[in-house]
């Protein structure tokens, strides 16, 4: 099954070193005989990367933004109960809404702002449309940490935000960081938002990738260079963070 599942990320690297004829040849060819660069150099050289830096700008600092406000909202669903029991539900089903539906208003909207291949709009686009996630998942976290370390820490003179920096958040980093990597990687792929409100300036690294086909001719070796391009940057947050992705601290946090 794992090789299954990883073949086509196999044949996506070694695409990306195939040389075009390679590529087309019958029968397949499984590993390249001269591994070559040139598909990365055109890309390159075209400043096509630049949708990838895009991309990561856009992800990263959404992300940023929708953890700092999700954790804040979490923390006031899961200890102050804001809003009854029925709030968090109702922020959940708002992740639940296909982006197909909303994208026409919001066009609108971004047109009339003057946001239309912004940074600007589509940084807080990404950081309200992954909200949702961010505080239902952190409400889950936030609860497991038992509420008595946290009283505890209040009466020995601690104040609110001096508790959730030395008792909440450290008890709660797994949480943190597992819901801060998948949040990156939702607005890493986002696809029809960026489709719609960016023109050239913005252009988001799943957009260009579809820029490739066309109705003479598809590049597959760019496709393949600007696909692994741009998968590295999620290998790598997932390995860095890798650790955090397992929860298992908080729920431990008291025994003994």
């Amino acid at each position: 099954m794992l090789v299954i599942f990883l073949f086509p990320v196999y044949w996506l690297f070694i695409t990306a070193f195939k040389s075009p004829g390679e590529i087309f040849a019958r029968p397949p060819v499984w590993f390249p005989a001269d591994g070559t660069f040139r598909a990365f150099a055109t890309l390159f050289k075209g400043g096509d990367v630049w949708a990838i830096y895009n991309s990561l700008i856009l992800a990263t600092v959404s992300t940023f933004f929708a953890m700092i406000l999700g954790t804040a909202a979490a923390y006031s669903l899961a200890r102050f109960k804001t809003g009854g029991d029925n709030l968090a539900i109702w922020i959940i089903s708002q992740r639940m809404i296909p982006p197909i539906v909303i994208v026409f208003p919001i066009f609108l909207l971004f047109v009339w702002l003057g946001w239309i291949d912004s940074f600007v709009g589509l940084i807080l686009l990404y950081t309200a449309f992954n909200l949702p996630y961010v505080i239902w998942m952190m409400r889950g976290y936030i609860e497991d940490i038992p509420i008595e370390v946290e009283e505890s820490a209040l009466t020995d003179g601690c104040s609110r935000w001096q508790a959730l920096r030395k008792i909440v958040f450290p008890m709660a980093r797994t949480g943190i960081f597992a819901t801060a990597v998948f949040t990156f990687i939702f607005a890493w792929n986002e696809f029809i938002f960026a489709l719609i409100l960016t023109r050239t300036e913005v252009l988001t690294f799943p957009v260009l990738v579809t820029h490739y086909y066309g109705a003479q001719s598809t590049f597959w070796s760019k496709i393949a260079a600007l696909s692994v391009l741009g998968t590295l940057p999620v290998f790598f947050a997932v390995a860095t963070l890798q650790r955090f992705l397992v929860r298992g601290i908080s729920m431990g946090a008291v025994k003994g």
